[in-house]
């Protein structure tokens, strides 16, 4: 527990001597969110929903999810930079457990992501009117759960890269197509019959799922052709799980490699 402790107060206290990292984190979804649904303001229409419901108000769960998966990447990073540094060589070597080693680092990485997604959920009242404190909460605890799966998600792929160039190349192949064909930017309903199969193989598709539910306080209102919220938050729970277990996994397979010498 005090390796876990250390590492996650680590990852702490580098955000926050890294404070423009929550304003390109926040910034670039909020710039999406804006231009998208602006565009598309006039011509969406969401089966099973609410008629007043606007484009602005269907992609702002998506977009909430996307600030948390861009924080997760970010401080994902900081994996590939203590591999340069020395510091998790300096970490291998100590008495402690390599579980300990991935959760004190994920710990930190999940709760820097889930805090700012809320920056951004404080923004729903005025998006969403039937959003409540309730709501709100419930929403806040499942971006725990989506911002625990994507940093153990991110931890897993950026513990095999030795440089930040392949890291983000792996992030836009991967985790950006998983975003895209989730629910947050079209629905399932009125999609090509392969892309909606691919749509429902994506375990993000449950965690932005369930986060629309949530904002709308588990009614109707969110649309109808969604996963039911248990079973969302079933999918949600087994992959954190399973990402994580391979994380663990992938630690004991793997010790980083020493850090390169400077040469002029």
């Amino acid at each position: 527990m005090t390796a876990v402790r250390v590492l996650f107060q680590r990852e702490l206290i580098r955000f926050i001597r890294q404070r423009s990292r929550m304003i390109a984190v926040i910034a670039s979804p909020m710039l999406f969110w804006v231009v998208i649904g602006s565009g598309l303001h006039r011509s969406f229409q969401y089966p099973g929903a609410s008629t007043d419901m606007t484009y602005l108000e269907y992609f702002y769960p998506g977009t909430l999810v996307l600030v948390v998966l861009f924080a997760s990447i970010f401080s994902s990073i900081s994996i590939i930079e203590d591999r340069r540094d020395g510091f998790l060589q300096s970490v291998l070597v100590a008495p402690i457990s390599r579980f300990g080693i991935v959760f004190g680092k994920v710990a930190g990485i999940t709760v820097l992501a889930a805090l700012q997604g809320a920056v951004f959920l404080a923004a729903a009242p005025a998006v969403i009117d039937s959003t409540t404190v309730g709501s709100m909460v419930l929403t806040f605890l499942l971006l725990l759960i989506v911002a625990l799966g994507l940093s153990s998600l991110g931890f897993l792929i950026a513990w095999s890269m030795d440089s930040t160039q392949g890291f983000h190349a792996v992030m836009n192949l991967l985790l950006v197509p998983m975003w895209l064909l989730s629910g947050a930017l079209f629905p399932m309903t009125g999609s090509s019959p392969w892309v909606a199969e691919v749509m429902r193989w994506n375990p993000l598709t449950y965690g932005v799922a369930a986060t629309r539910m949530a904002l709308y306080g588990l009614t109707a209102g969110a649309g109808v052709d969604l996963p039911g919220f248990g079973t969302s938050l079933l999918v949600l729970f087994l992959f954190t799980v399973l990402v994580l277990v391979f994380a663990v996994r992938r630690v004991h397979k793997r010790t980083p490699s020493a850090p390169m010498s400077s040469e002029p």
